[in-house]
């Protein structure tokens, strides 16, 4: 007898943790980059059926962490590190806007939270681990995204920093601690919550510039 899928009105919810979960194993690369991925395995990982995984594997396609083959299946992306230019031309534009429009119209709610990741940055203890650290650093960029208020600038940077993290973390046993580079966020943070569109937008520039320069140096 085959399991059966959820019901109805929880296969949305359960479509959206199975993708987010996989989606931060890619990222992270506990599903490291060339491995095959399969239905069975993965579903019955989180517990969710084959359709469930099907949909989630529609999106993360989408965000090129995975590829799918004719009849050879589907595996986890490469990292290629020949995209860094690329993944870093977008973000320089994009990262700042975000920032700047985050200064502008976050929420009083918005501004609080972010206010609260600011004080847990600065007191991040830096032997957390690594891969640890960079889920940190994905949560800061997610909730500056979500405050610029603009759906479709949050899409496109969720799928660039996904990117530019995978780089991060296939250089981890290369590159100087990532500790400071992620408690800096605090400041840019504080200067969103305050409201200071040009100190955010700077801030936001010069987190991109560095986080390419720290990378280009080990390549």
């Amino acid at each position: 007898m085959t399991k059966k899928e959820p019901e109805v009105q929880n296969v949305g919810s359960l479509a959206q943790f199975a993708y987010e979960e996989l989606r931060e194993q890619l990222i992270t690369l506990e599903l490291p980059p060339g491995q095959p991925l399969h239905e069975a395995e993965l579903g019955k990982s989180l517990g969710v059926g084959r359709t469930t995984i099907r949909e989630a594997f529609r999106r993360l396609e989408c965000d090129y962490l995975i590829v799918s083959h004719p009849r050879r299946g589907t595996f986890a992306t490469n990292v290629d590190l020949a995209e860094l230019s690329e993944v870093t031309e977008v973000r320089i534009l994009l990262e700042p806007l975000a920032a700047r429009r985050a200064a502008k119209s976050a929420s009083p709610q918005l501004r609080e939270e972010i206010r609260q990741r600011a004080d847990f940055l600065d007191k991040l203890d830096p032997s957390t681990d690594e891969r640890t650290l960079m889920r940190h650093d994905m949560a800061v960029h997610r909730l500056i995204y979500q405050a610029a208020g603009n759906s479709r600038l949050e899409e496109m940077l969720v799928r660039y920093d996904n990117l530019a993290t995978r780089i991060w973390c296939y250089l981890l046993d290369k590159l100087p601690s990532v500790a400071s580079h992620i408690k800096e966020n605090a400041a840019l943070l504080r200067a969103i919550a305050d409201g200071d569109e040009a100190r955010a937008s700077s801030l936001a520039e010069d987190n991109i510039t560095e986080f390419e320069t720290v990378v280009r140096k080990v390549l």
